[in-house]
């Protein structure tokens, strides 16, 4: 008789803040949730997530999409013409995970500029703007905030300002990867809208700190989200009856934002105590709810992690990615801790 292997109890999922279950709050909007076939517009509870979403961030409209790399897709493909170059950060999410789409579906390419801390330099994008006949022209200029590569990193406000005047100057658009862009407002103490008014078409992820279960919305002008509509179904993204989804982002919209702050602040605390346990983590990198650390044979100990219930995700064989999120409380992170740094 063969014996079913048994799991140890889960005492803190930190692979992402994507895992997160909906809360009682979220599963009861969805059971209520009135419904109408969103590829026709109509169903009540995207339009409402749309509309909120848009006037939280100074929008004219907004497209919800099932993820934050299909509405980042969705945006090159709205604001940049074949052949053309994207101008991003090493490091950018829309490259190292988006599966080469930009060149796939939009027949564009990226240009890299550097990215301290994930930061780069306004100057130095201005230099990687290419106009020649002898080479791709720039078409986009794409910002990630907070920076996932980087350890979740904000840009400043300032930086993020002289970004906007550099676009202008060059009369590019500007689009903001804003898949955390709730972590960044907090981090800098600012309503999101100082962020978001820097930029032409935003991506936002409702299913990472704010907790939802599926989905992100593209924002921008009326006449680009438009455009978006095309793009999406292109992509086979209408879903139909999707205000079950919509209702529950809704609800983690209205309640998400205002639990960021614990988050950033366990991460803080789960930093320090991997620091003075040994391993090889940058605090300066640790801004908001993401930890990279570094350390041999990370495969080998993520798995000795997972079981004794401490989940992380092993990048590679020498760098460990942990990420904090509102289902992992103050006792999960004690306990969690106490795993980590044994």
């Amino acid at each position: 008789m063969v014996c079913a292997m048994t799991r140890p109890p889960l005492i803190a999922d930190l692979r992402s803040d994507t895992v997160t279950k909906p809360t009682p709050a979220m599963r009861e909007a969805m059971a209520t949730a009135e419904v109408g076939d969103d590829v026709y517009g109509e169903d009540p509870n995207v339009n409402a997530l749309q509309n909120e979403l848009a006037h939280l961030t100074g929008f004219e409209a907004g497209l919800f999409m099932p993820s934050g790399s299909m509405t980042n897709q969705v945006a090159i493909a709205v604001h940049t013409r074949r052949g053309e170059e994207v101008i991003c950060a090493e490091g950018s999410h829309i490259y190292e995970w988006e599966l080469g789409m930009m060149a796939a579906f939009s027949g564009v390419v990226p240009r890299f500029v550097p990215a301290p801390l994930g930061v780069p330099s306004p100057e130095d994008v201005r230099l990687a703007v290419r106009r020649s006949v002898h080479q791709s022209p720039t078409g986009l200029i794409s910002l990630e905030n907070t920076h996932n590569k980087a350890g979740g990193t904000v840009i400043p406000l300032a930086v993020l300002r002289q970004m906007r005047a550099v676009a202008d100057a060059e009369g590019l658009p500007l689009h903001l990867d804003g898949a955390r862009v709730f972590n960044a407002a907090v981090k800098l103490g600012v309503d999101v809208r100082e962020i978001t008014r820097c930029f032409d078409t935003v991506s936002v992820c409702l299913s990472k700190g704010l907790g939802a279960p599926v989905g992100s919305v593209l924002l921008g002008s009326a006449q680009a989200i438009r455009q978006a509509h095309r793009y999406r179904k292109m992509l086979g993204g209408g879903m139909r009856q999707a205000g079950i989804l919509a209702a529950a982002a809704r609800v983690a919209l209205r309640e998400g934002p205002a639990r960021l702050a614990d988050d950033h602040l366990r991460t803080r605390r789960l930093a320090r105590a991997l620091v003075e346990a040994g391993y090889d983590v940058d605090l300066a990198a640790v801004q908001t709810n993401i930890i990279y650390a570094r350390l041999p044979e990370a495969e080998r100990r993520a798995a000795a992690w997972a079981e004794q219930g401490v989940l992380a995700s092993a990048l590679g064989h020498d760098s460990v990615r942990f990420v904090l999120h509102h289902q992992v409380d103050d006792d999960a992170l004690d306990q969690a801790i106490r795993v980590l740094t044994a």
